[in-house]
């Protein structure tokens, strides 16, 4: 199993499906899982540590499963059948270990409550991870790419940004 953290959650701008996107602590893979938005958005809350005024399902389980003396050890997302992929939580009840199905997103959202690792199974990683790279991250601009910028740079500079802050205009209050 590799242990992965949540990097980001992103927004696919051709869907506005939302993409939990987890990284491989030891290396540069990133696994991209399509979540729901109600999940996305449960995991932002708890990620941001922002206050509800009551508690979402996500911290119902929580605070259930605490109540009746569970104790969530981690997450492990196992499988990936016909492009769906399979989580089980791992979590020890009266000194016995258990293992509950569940969808990643569900489990992902009850990790970062719970303060737990997320683990992934190195088939699941060799299947659908990926790694950055090298030359976007490193490009050289020797072929045309400055050019390329340069596009871009006299965009910028034929913007009127002064009457951004007058009244009336388009600031921010």
């Amino acid at each position: 199993m590799v242990e992965v953290t949540i990097d980001s959650i992103r927004v696919s701008l051709m869907s506005q499906h939302r993409i939990v996107i987890l990284k491989d602590v030891d290396s540069d893979r990133f696994l991209p899982i399509w979540i729901g938005p109600y999940e996305a958005e449960a995991i932002t809350v708890s990620l941001q540590q922002l206050e509800v005024s009551r508690p979402l399902t996500h911290d119902l389980l929580r605070n259930v499963l605490q109540t009746l003396g569970a104790e969530i050890r981690q997450i492990d997302i196992t499988e990936l059948k016909d492009d769906v992929f399979f989580a089980r939580i791992i979590m020890t009840v009266n000194g016995q270990e258990m293992e509950i199905d569940s969808r990643p997103s569900d489990a992902l959202a009850l990790s970062v409550r719970a303060h737990v690792p997320v683990f992934v199974s190195e088939d699941v990683m060799q299947e659908a991870a990926s790694v950055p790279e090298d030359e976007l991250e490193s490009e050289d601009l020797g072929d045309g790419g400055e050019e390329r910028l340069e596009v871009f740079k006299d965009f910028v500079e034929s913007l009127d940004l002064d009457d951004l802050d007058a009244p009336g205009g388009n600031s921010e209050e």
